[in-house]
């Protein structure tokens, strides 16, 4: 009897060509004392163009589990990942290690590299010349439902 593992990210490709526009107020919304309201809505929003930088670079993942809970990301969150741009130290980045996909902030120490989750329940990944690692991408934005 084989066990078969369920995948942990969904990826999704953003839709440059979508019609839907949502009304967007750029005043904003107080979050302190309230401010007077507006009677005037102004513009539409395109997320996929608005959170997109670099529409050919970027995709959609839906994150499964909870191993990065403390950094603002928890399951079925969406994250918004961009290709293009260079892996940093202490940021966060899809990876692909050993054939398997998964959401970690980067830690470089000295000569050595980490993949950190964000909950004391999972352990941080030490990378080493026998992994094979692949930084698909950097995390952005995340879109979460309250």
């Amino acid at each position: 009897m084989s066990v078969k593992k369920q995948p942990t990210l969904t990826f999704y490709r953003p839709d440059f060509e979508s019609a839907l526009r949502i009304p967007y107020i750029k005043e904003g919304v107080s979050a302190g004392f309230p401010s007077p309201a507006t009677d005037f809505l102004g513009n539409d929003i395109d997320l996929n163009k608005e959170l997109c930088k670099n529409p050919l670079a970027t995709f959609y993942i839906k994150v499964k589990g909870n191993s990065m809970i403390n950094a603002g990301i928890s399951d079925k969150d969406i994250l918004i990942v961009d290709r293009s741009l260079e892996p940093q130290n202490k940021k966060i980045a899809v990876c692909f290690i050993d054939g398997e996909f998964t959401v970690k902030r980067i830690k470089k120490e000295n000569d050595c590299l980490y993949l950190m989750p964000e909950n004391t329940n999972y352990q941080p990944i030490k990378v080493t010349e026998e992994n094979e690692l692949v930084i698909w991408g950097m995390v952005t934005y995340v879109i979460k439902s309250m």
